[in-house]
């Protein structure tokens, strides 16, 4: 039996992450339990107001919630593996049990799964002090894993270490398939665009179709969009929630996912989520996005082209049937390849188990290249 603790944000503790749902853990990890994988996870303590603001006060300076992990240390410390699910848990993680003296070559010391998204976007503009800081609690990590292949050449390139490429998934009870059996857009064509990345290219998306009567355009986003990208044709409200989100989805003809250049597959989620539910997908051709879906799939784009963006969505107008036939190849990619939460979790168990076979050592330096899935 190996315990493995699932070590997530302050805020996604399964107890009270929309419990009422009965989703499980965040993310899906709870499909890895079984009787030879135990899993615990981060729970969030209680605390008032004055404690909140110096954790996030210290997680904005550090770059991690090493308080949020200070009070997990017990379940840390006690397992035999811990998984993370961005760099804010992995280099907090990995802090504590170099304090604690729980290095790779330390018996008995727990494995160390450090999954990054947007560290290696952000590593160029680091000082020095923190990238050597960074460097050495990476170090620690005896298996680097990302979403995308781009991070995994940068980990190469940053570190001298190889990561490992676990394909991220949708939780399908939010999403069931919905298979696309015509393809008929209103008039005008109604363009649904959701997400709260950093990354999203709002501009890009709004010069494409703005004031433009053959296009209605609506942005669901929590972050702040500039008034002037509005229009009478243009609509922007916040993206709170899953219903919010369905609305959309449920409303477009098409989806446009519209990013500025980054190397974590941003967009992906939603990406995911429009192919699941059977809509025809713009996308713009950066981050990783083609390890997931090809060409065959969804109508890519170049970075910050607007024209080839309205380009994209006039060819689908003038022939619905290529539209169609992408969305339905798409659906069928997204089943076989089975781009699941419970196909992310047992990603996590192979990675796992084969690190814990003994002929396997603790030196992650030479792991294997990642895996492309796209056909």
């Amino acid at each position: 039996m190996t315990h493995v603790h699932v070590h997530l944000f302050h805020g996604a503790d399964p107890r009270h992450y929309r419990s009422g749902d009965k989703i499980g853990c965040l993310y899906g990890y709870h499909h890895a339990e079984s009787p030879e994988f135990v899993l615990s996870y981060s729970r969030d303590a209680a605390e008032g107001k004055p404690m909140r603001i110096l954790r996030r006060a210290l997680k904005a300076i550090v770059g991690f919630d090493f308080i949020h992990t200070w009070r997990n240390r017990d379940d840390i410390l006690s397992s035999d593996v811990v998984w993370t699910h961005t760099e804010h848990e992995h280099l907090s993680v990995a802090l504590l049990l170099l304090l604690k003296g729980r290095r790779k070559e330390s018996p008995g010391s727990p494995l160390l799964l450090a999954q990054s998204i947007w560290l290696l976007d952000k590593w160029a503009g680091y000082g020095a002090l923190r990238r050597w800081v960074y460097r050495k609690l990476i170090d620690r990590a005896d298996i680097l894993t990302t979403h995308s292949s781009v991070n995994a050449a940068l980990v190469r390139e940053y570190f001298d270490r190889e990561a490992t490429q676990v394909f991220y998934g949708l939780n399908m009870q939010d999403f069931t398939v919905q298979a696309p059996r015509e393809w008929t857009p209103h008039a005008p064509v109604r363009i649904g665009a959701i997400g709260n990345d950093r990354d999203r290219d709002w501009p890009t998306l709004a010069a494409a179709f703005r004031n433009d009567a053959r296009y209605e355009v609506r942005i669901a986003t929590r972050r702040r969009v500039p008034a002037a990208l509005r229009a009478s044709n243009v609509h922007v409200a916040p993206a709170i929630g899953l219903k919010a989100a369905r609305e959309v989805y449920d409303w477009a003809d098409v989806i446009v996912v519209p990013l500025r250049a980054n190397t974590h597959a941003s967009g992906l989620t939603v990406l995911l989520e429009a192919i699941a539910l059977g809509k025809p997908v713009i996308v713009t051709d950066v981050g990783g996005l083609r390890d997931y879906f090809g060409a065959g799939h969804v109508a890519y784009v170049p970075a910050h082209d607007s024209a080839a963006m309205r380009r994209a969505l006039d060819e689908m107008r003038s022939n619905p049937a290529l539209a169609l036939h992408r969305a339905q190849a798409a659906l069928r990619h997204f089943i076989e390849q089975d781009y699941t939460t419970r196909e992310f979790a047992l990603q996590h168990v192979r990675i796992t188990r084969e690190a814990l076979r003994p002929s396997f050592g603790r030196n992650m330096h030479t792991r294997s290249q990642p895996t492309h899935r796209t056909s």
